[in-house]
């Protein structure tokens, strides 16, 4: 399981099969096609490489355990165990991805929860 923490370190999410991520409570959020992170709307979300998920602009969201560059991660906080996957809902038509951004070494000023 690829557990994803916040600029916190908090758990925000997680993915078991490489392309389903479930908020920590099992609440569907995303998936994962080829590198691009899609709403279950079909949001573009941002991209999900070398440990990060990173937004549109290339700011970073998530991170996982052994990231590769970017921002200085924080120490993770006392993990709970993450909740029971719920069904994931149909998939919406995905969104073109604008111009692949370029990676950040900075924090996006938003959060994984605001995009979906």
């Amino acid at each position: 399981m690829i557990e994803f923490f916040d600029r916190e370190g908090r758990e925000t999410a997680f993915c078991r099969d490489g392309h389903s991520v479930y908020l920590w409570n099992g609440t569907p959020a995303a998936f994962i096609d080829d590198d691009q992170v899609f709403a279950y709307s079909g949001r573009f979300i941002g991209v999900a490489k070398d440990g990060w998920i990173w937004d549109e602009n290339g700011g970073r969201l998530l991170f996982e355990f052994d990231a590769v560059g970017g921002p200085a991660k924080p120490k993770r906080q006392t993990k709970t165990a993450a909740g029971p996957r719920l069904a994931n809902p149909a998939r919406g038509v995905p969104d073109r991805m604008p111009t692949r951004p370029a990676p950040s070494p900075a924090w996006s000023g938003r959060t994984f929860a605001d995009l979906i």
